[in-house]
């Protein structure tokens, strides 16, 4: 009876071992086909969250503005100083001792009038013997050639008779020449503005006696940037205001236009000339000039769209792709609150014109206010801050 029993437990427990095996087998197989078939799909809840954060990450909001051409009058404001450049300075042409000197600094004078006199007595006395001397060297000619026309004397001796009395003249033409030179006159009509000798002085030949000047001649030179220089022509008119004589502004032209710019500081003269002369300009006054340039089209931007760095003057260009990059422009003259864009960005580009915290070429830009545009409009513009 033993036997059988023994025999049912080992042969129950042969038949139970593949009972438990099998389900546990074949969960573990399907497990391991789940996780072939789609090994991300436990991790995606994990990751979707940060790829989807950055695949919405905002554009980088700016403002833009649209390049375009302007027709723009410049007028700058540039000082200057008064010149009297019709100046002379009265020299003695002899030596002698002064006279006569009539005038003071400040006094008017007219034409031909006599500034200085000079001591002429030793000169007139030395005209009067040279006189005399031609005198007998004309009457010794005539007897020499009455003699001659009676065969009484040789041609010899009437060609040096002839010649002594030319010699005569001579030497009295150049002591008329040299006692005129002892009476100083105006060469035009003028204001003493020096004088350095009295009466009683003795000059030598060269002396500077006075300086007189042309009071109705008076001109002013002004350095303009060389933007300005070759857009001004002889003949412009300018106006001029003179700070000694209050805030009136007076007409000028333009003088002459001097032909080279300076290589350091980028300048060119231009002289101007009042005209007429106030009344009581005086040389070496203070003036303002404004010079006003004819209307020319200008590609200009705000001063806010450019930028700098150690590569030069920038601007950030927005391309077709909504993505801004960095474009070098060349510069020219500031107009006001904008700049005058000579080379680099071309009519109808549009360039950003804030925003630029954060902003790096190649960015992806949105669009705040896409009519932002230029504000100044064509007309006038006043640079005297330039």
């Amino acid at each position: 009876m033993l036997t059988p029993k023994v025999s049912f437990q080992s042969a129950r427990q042969t038949e139970s071992v593949p009972c438990k095996t099998l389900p546990f087998s074949l969960l573990l197989a399907t497990l391991l086909l789940l996780s072939a078939c789609n090994p991300a799909g436990q991790q995606a809840p994990q990751q979707a969250p940060e790829t989807q954060a950055r695949s919405e990450r905002p554009a980088h909001p700016v403002e833009i503005e649209i390049v375009s051409r302007q027709a723009i009058s410049i007028s700058r404001t540039l000082t200057g100083t008064l010149e009297a450049p019709r100046t002379v300075h009265i020299h003695s042409e002899q030596t002698g001792r002064i006279v006569e000197l009539a005038y003071f600094e400040g006094d008017k004078v007219k034409k031909d009038a006599v500034l200085a006199s000079l001591d002429d007595a030793l000169l007139r006395a030395e005209l009067a013997k040279v006189v005399a001397s031609r005198k007998q060297a004309e009457v010794d000619l005539k007897r020499l050639q009455r003699l001659a026309s009676s065969n009484l004397s040789s041609e010899d001796l009437l060609a040096k008779a002839s010649t002594a009395v030319e010699l005569a003249q001579a030497e009295e033409s150049l002591q008329r020449t040299l006692l005129s030179r002892t009476v100083i006159r105006a060469p035009f009509a003028a204001v003493i503005s020096e004088r350095l000798k009295e009466p009683g002085d003795v000059v030598a030949v060269n002396e500077h006696i006075l300086t007189l000047f042309d009071p109705d001649y008076m001109t002013a030179a002004v350095q303009v940037p060389e933007q300005l220089h070759s857009r001004v022509a002889d003949g412009d008119s300018v106006e001029v205001r003179i700070d000694s004589l209050g805030d009136r502004s007076f007409n000028a032209k333009i003088l002459r236009i001097h032909p080279k710019v300076d290589p350091q500081t980028r300048q060119g003269m231009i002289e101007i000339r009042l005209d007429p002369v106030p009344h009581n300009a005086r040389p070496g006054q203070l003036c303002r000039v404004t010079l006003h340039t004819a209307e020319t089209p200008r590609r200009l931007i705000s001063l806010n769209a450019l930028q700098f760095d150690g590569r030069g003057s920038f601007v950030y260009r927005l391309g077709d792709d909504s993505r801004a990059m960095r474009v070098g422009v060349t510069i020219g003259l500031q107009i006001g609150d904008t700049i005058e864009i000579i080379d680099g960005v071309d009519d109808g580009d549009k360039i950003v014109s804030k925003g630029f915290l954060g902003l790096k070429s190649g960015k992806t830009v949105r669009i705040v206010d896409p009519a932002a545009q230029v504000s100044s409009g064509p007309g006038s513009v006043d640079l005297s801050r330039g």
